[in-house]
């Protein structure tokens, strides 16, 4: 049994770093699977190894240059309907993401409220439907930038009119985002999960100026794993791909919990994953009962090394997840769905 599982991991390890080539920048966190609600809304609810869960993100990006990019975001999702439906939950959640970049601090502020539906089919796989709505806030100081008509042959100078069209310092739009996951778990010891969304579905108008630039749909897909090697290792081999307007991320790599005190109330964490084209990100983490606490650090491989040292990024996760006190469910496999100690 333990040579099916190793030779599971191995290949889903080969899958994850040849289909990594390719990169262009967007919004993202390293730690994906640290962000479940931003990265498909059928997530919501769907919580392997219990009932509800708080978490919180934080990236500081691009530290070393004069200008960072920093990403915060926190959510929390519970189930709901355990006890009622027999093959079957509803998720209900939210999500609040806030971005800053650039000299003009140009922010984004986006919430969202989440639902999606999670139902077994059979003994061992379940397929989860999701969307979520919100709304979205982005902004720009625009007394901190200066534009070429301000140039004299010498500075930049702000004091200086400028004939940019800009007609607002901000603007709000409405969002939509849809989404599915199949999770397949054959015994205790092995569970894989694959997930397609679909972020800005309504394509949103978006512009500082009197146009009608609109933004894009962004495509996602993921697969990720959790293999039970032994009474003290599990391995969490995983990929992510997304895809707006002709730019696109892939992720792949894994990460591994050892078990300290025998009984899985204590586990250490340790990883690595490679976006393509750009950064290596190192990862550590420790798990003490119900909480979970993990650190990643980015490593530049792009041609921005040169200008960065190849200081690309940190970023913190902090989730706590919980299991409701009266656990009295109609099918046994709901309670957990995932390989634990």
């Amino acid at each position: 049994m333990k040579k099916q599982i190793v030779n599971i991991a191995a290949v889903l390890i080969v899958l994850i770093i040849s289909g990594s080539n390719g990169f262009a920048q967007d919004l993202h966190f390293s730690q994906y699977f640290n962000s479940p609600l931003t990265t498909n809304p059928a997530n919501t609810g769907f919580i392997p190894d219990g009932n509800y869960r708080l978490g919180i993100n934080f990236r500081d990006q691009w530290a070393s240059i004069p200008v960072p990019y920093r990403t915060m975001s926190a959510f929390g999702d519970f189930q709901l309907l355990r006890d009622r439906l027999t093959y079957g939950w509803v998720g209900l959640g939210g999500a609040i993401l806030r971005d800053v970049a650039g000299s003009g601090n140009l922010s984004s502020t986006k919430a969202y409220a989440s639902i999606a539906y999670h139902q077994l089919l059979g003994e061992s796989s379940l397929l989860s439907l999701g969307f979520n709505v919100g709304t979205a806030n982005k902004r720009v100081d625009i007394t901190k930038l200066t534009f070429g008509d301000q140039w004299n042959g010498k500075f930049f100078d702000s004091k200086v009119p400028t004939a940019e069209p800009i007609t607002s310092s901000s603007t709000n739009y409405f969002d939509l985002q849809v989404g599915m996951n199949y999770a397949y778990f054959p015994t205790e010891n092995i569970y894989m999960n694959a997930g397609f969304s679909v972020q800005h579905v309504n394509t949103p108008r978006e512009t500082f100026y009197n146009g009608n630039n609109v933004v894009p749909r962004r495509y996602i897909g993921f697969l990720n794993a959790s293999i039970k090697v032994s009474d003290m290792v599990i391995i969490n081999p995983g990929a992510y791909y997304a895809q707006q307007a002709g730019a696109h991320e892939i992720v792949g790599g894994l990460n591994a919990a050892y078990n300290l005190s025998g009984d899985g109330a204590k586990q250490v964490y340790g990883g690595v994953y490679y976006r393509a084209g750009d950064a290596a990100a190192f990862l550590v983490g420790y798990q003490l009962n119900s909480i979970k606490l993990m650190f990643s650090y980015d490593v530049t491989t792009s041609t921005l090394a040169a200008s960065n040292s190849r200081r690309g990024a940190y970023e913190i996760s902090l989730i706590y997840s919980g299991l409701y006190s009266n656990r009295t469910f109609n099918n046994a496999k709901k309670s957990t769905i995932c390989p634990s100690f």
